[in-house]
């Protein structure tokens, strides 16, 4: 199986949509790959996995399936899929059977940042507008950082709640990309979660947000990824790598 023989599907996370991925669909498109992004409505998990999994079924290759945050979530419940040939964390929740966002962030390690996320309204979040660009964009040029935090998509509690059944980094070849200078996500947790789910990992600087200010790092691994679908015997689990 080529490189090119796969299909790219792209799963936003909380807060955010899918515009966010453009740089990287620019550089993997040029490539030569076919590249779907998915518009997830984040009200819940099973909504999400359902719109996911529209997504692979359109694809025209198998696939890869890549999780930005709690895109991670819906990739983890997701990517047992048949089509999902591997899997791509990028600073994402790696959940466990029977976890959920709210179980892997209920008790974070002392001194962690503590994300904005103000009360919920009507069942939905948000993150503080003017303390969104330092918790999640941090690196984003700073008009583009505004203006993610005055777009932000409502993220409903209930997905918050989701509880995966089956994880697909159990069966499928997996690869992670921490994000160093994380501080939604812990980078710390980052890294647990990777281990646990036997992943490749590579690690590089970058802000929650990475998948925006760093497409050419979160392109390099979903390269790994693509190049790894075929061989999974060669996954070096758990080893972080430099990134490229």
């Amino acid at each position: 199986m080529s490189d090119k023989s796969l299909s790219i599907v792209l799963v936003h996370g909380g807060f955010v949509d899918g515009s966010g991925w453009q740089g990287v669909y620019d550089i993997l498109t040029q490539e030569g790959y076919e590249v779907i992004v998915v518009q997830n409505p984040t009200k819940s998990l099973d909504d999400d996995v359902a719109v996911t999994r529209r997504a692979i079924a359109a694809a025209q290759n198998p696939v890869v399936l890549v999780g930005h945050s709690y895109g991670g979530v819906i990739i983890t419940e997701a990517g047992t899929d048949p089509k999902v040939s591997s899997l791509a964390y990028i600073a994402a929740f790696a959940p466990d059977t029977g976890e959920s966002v709210d179980a892997l962030i209920a008790n974070p390690p002392p001194g962690a940042p503590v994300p904005p996320i103000l009360p919920p309204q009507d069942g939905f979040l948000f993150l503080d507008r003017a303390k969104f660009a330092t918790s999640f964009a941090a690196d984003v040029e700073p008009k583009l950082a505004k203006f993610m935090a005055n777009s932000q998509v409502p993220w409903g509690v209930e997905a918050l709640g989701g509880k995966v059944t089956v994880p697909a980094w159990k069966s499928k070849p997996t690869y992670y990309l921490v994000a160093s200078d994380d501080h939604m996500i812990p980078p710390a947790a980052q890294r647990q979660m990777a281990a646990r789910a036997g992943a490749r990992v590579v690690e590089s600087p970058g802000s929650h947000a990475l998948y925006v200010s760093h497409p050419g790092a979160v392109a390099d691994l979903i390269r790994q990824a693509a190049a790894g679908a075929a061989q999974p015997a060669a996954i070096n689990a758990g080893q972080p790598v430099p990134a490229e």
